[in-house]
């Protein structure tokens, strides 16, 4: 085992969980290091560990033993390299049209939905439909994130004929898992094709491990949820 991947609490962290399903579910052996959220103020537990592997002091960070210790902290970066150390495993798709695709849609959630990554924070053990009602409600930037996101899973399920984003599973359907969990959790409504694409993302063996994981943290952590006093 070369590959080490360092992430966060599994109930909350979602930029975490992409890189550890791509791994997961594509059968790829690497090493987990869990550092719990203590805080993210520079003198926390949590910052003085990730500081002392990544620039960045976040996560996660995949470092790979047999390159001299290399270490990648950005997440689209470690997919793509991924990818790229183990060719085999066709984690972006075979055409060129549809991987500039999938790379474009991955760059989009990367960078985007940010009303979304705000007032929907990913929450795997809570079920908080009453609290997703109100967000939909009052914050239009979250009801447009929702409403690209909807777009972008249906023409890719529609033009690839499913059952993942571009027929297999690969890192665009990594990409968007942590999006599946905020749907869930704050019941948002979806048509019939992205919700039944949501549901099988969540049923994938990779997925159903981290949900499993994140549920048996049993780890409240306040400045996570806002949004309530207790588990």
């Amino acid at each position: 085992m070369t590959l080490s991947l360092y992430i966060g609490n599994k109930n909350y962290s979602s930029w975490s969980m992409r890189p550890w399903v791509l791994l997961r579910q594509a059968g790829i052996d690497f090493h987990e290091h869990k550092v719990r959220f203590d805080s993210f103020e520079p003198d926390s537990q949590f910052k003085r560990t990730i500081a002392a592997i990544s620039p960045t002091g976040k996560v996660p960070v995949l470092t790979d033993g047999l390159l001299g210790g290399l270490v990648i902290w950005d997440t689209l970066a470690i997919c793509e390299y991924i990818a790229e150390k183990l060719p085999g495993k066709q984690l972006w798709p075979a055409d060129a049209a549809a991987r500039a695709r999938a790379r474009s849609v991955c760059a989009e959630m990367h960078s985007g939905f940010a009303a979304l990554r705000h007032h929907c924070i990913m929450n795997i053990e809570a079920s908080l439909p009453e609290a997703g009602a109100l967000v939909l409600r009052d914050q239009p930037e979250v009801r447009r994130d929702v409403a690209r996101i909807v777009d972008i899973m249906s023409g890719l399920l529609k033009r690839s004929g499913g059952p993942m984003l571009f027929g297999e599973f690969g890192i665009a359907d990594a990409f968007y898992a942590p999006v599946c969990m905020r749907f869930h959790t704050y019941a948002v409504p979806l048509p019939a094709d992205v919700a039944a694409y949501v549901d099988r993302v969540r049923a994938l063996p990779g997925v159903a491990a981290w949900i499993s994981d994140a549920l048996a943290e049993k780890d409240f952590l306040p400045f996570e949820e806002p949004y309530r006093l207790h588990r």
